[in-house]
């Protein structure tokens, strides 16, 4: 695809992003911009949000907002709506990923993770849905190659991930009348804070990560994600696989998710060994999430453990 037609089909789209102010989030609104998008950035941190709309260029808006509250959401799609003059695309990225097991706790940071992922996505899509009926739009929901696979010690993640992308494929059904498309996004390990800070907090499970095989013990840039979401939105496309060979796994998914899977991880992560050394980190290290995650500065210092 050209240059020119890369831009033309996104020049004057308004999308909202969700967790835009740094990562994945922050790369897709620069990639969407430079191809003539009109982007609404939303999330938590109010001054970097500000200086990432700036840095975009004019046209652009931003609105603090919490994806798990409804009244903070609401406001910042009506803003989107004054600033932007209407919404053609959303994309609920806002995700946050807690390490560690559910018999490790604590189980708060468990439903914390999937009210951010799943109900924060929700919450997000159902606030700008009228909008998007009414522009005929395209909601591109951020999945994961964990939506279709399973990676011990990030359990909850994944779940939420396939929660995620079921949502996404029941949400395609109930909209196809009025014209809006809904695709979901499924890329491996990338370059994000969210991964550094894995790798930083969890010997174990960056060891682990690293013995499998193929393109999950691969980290991949957020730039190239970004490029090909961008790619999604233009074309309104069902599914985007980052690298694309995922697409093969998603089409392997009963055979990855069987006894032969799992026997297939037990071996390569060496699970007597990596679930225990995983546990003591997390436990050793007094938080679940990773420092650079905004949930590291509010989350509760309450003992581990159910």
């Amino acid at each position: 695809m050209t240059l020119t037609l890369r831009r033309s089909r996104l020049a004057g789209k308004r999308v909202l992003v969700t967790g835009a102010a740094r990562g994945l989030g922050f790369e897709l609104a620069t990639v969407l911009a430079a191809r003539g998008a009109r982007l609404s950035l939303v999330g938590l941190e109010p001054d970097l949000l500000q200086e990432r709309a700036r840095a975009l260029g004019p046209g652009h808006a931003w609105f603090e907002a919490d994806v798990t509250d409804q009244a903070a959401l609401g406001a910042a799609v009506r803003g989107t709506i004054a600033a932007l003059g209407g919404l053609d695309a959303v994309v609920p990225n806002a995700g946050i990923a807690n390490a560690g097991t559910l018999a490790g706790g604590p189980v708060d940071a468990h439903v914390r993770t999937m009210d951010v992922n799943v109900n924060g996505a929700i919450r997000t899509v159902s606030a700008c849905l009228p909008h998007l009926i009414e522009s005929r739009g395209y909601v591109l929901f951020i999945a994961s190659v964990g939506s279709f696979s399973m990676f011990p010690g990030l359990g909850t993640y994944c779940a939420s991930k396939a929660a995620v992308e079921h949502l996404a494929n029941a949400l395609r059904l109930e909209l196809a009348h009025t014209g809006v498309r809904v695709g979901s996004a499924h890329p491996a390990f990338l370059d994000t804070d969210l991964v550094r800070d894995s790798d930083a907090d969890s010997r174990s499970l960056s060891v682990a990560r690293r013995r499998l095989r193929g393109p999950l013990s691969q980290t991949y840039s957020p730039r190239q994600c970004a490029e090909a979401l961008a790619d999604g939105i233009a074309k309104r496309k069902r599914r985007v696989y980052v690298p694309r060979s995922l697409a093969m796994m998603q089409i392997l998914r009963p055979l990855v998710l069987s006894s032969v899977g799992d026997a297939v991880l037990k071996r390569q992560l060496r699970m007597a060994e990596y679930i225990p050394a995983l546990e003591e980190e997390v436990a050793t290290l007094g938080r679940a999430f990773g420092a650079s995650s905004v949930e590291s500065s509010v989350e509760s210092a309450a003992p581990r453990g159910h």
